[in-house]
């Protein structure tokens, strides 16, 4: 069975920094897309950023360029969202996705991501 386990999320104050994480199982990970999306209450779920598989390209929503940095570890099958200067708006449960068939899909397209994990809350006070 593919599982994704997100992980990190909790309270920070505007400003800090979190590092999310979500651990793969049961898919090739070096050969999987990995992207984090996040929804905020009454909002629809966005994009935030996304790493490709084995030539680790990455790609960040320009709400979060530049204070976001998504990395990965292929020998724990790990992604890591680093997140930095965090400001009340991007309080959201995030859920990080993998896409198994990469070739083609639009990173930013949640329809491309075949599994989803559970989500981990985050929420930054100002």
């Amino acid at each position: 069975d593919v599982q994704l386990q997100a992980s990190g999320g909790g309270l920070v104050q505007a400003g800090g920094s979190l590092k999310l994480s979500c651990a793969a199982s049961g898919i090739i990970f070096d050969e999987t897309d990995i992207g984090w999306f996040r929804q905020a209450p009454g909002k629809e779920r966005e994009a935030v950023s996304c790493i490709s598989n084995s030539y680790v390209t990455t790609f960040y929503a320009d709400s979060v360029k530049g204070r976001f940095t998504i990395s990965k570890d292929n020998a724990k099958s790990t992604v890591y969202l680093q997140m930095n200067s965090l400001k009340p708006e991007d309080t959201a449960v995030y859920y990080c996705a993998a896409d198994t068939l990469p070739y083609g899909s639009t990173w930013y397209d949640q329809n491309g991501y075949d599994y989803w994990g559970q989500g981990t809350l985050v929420t930054v006070s100002s």
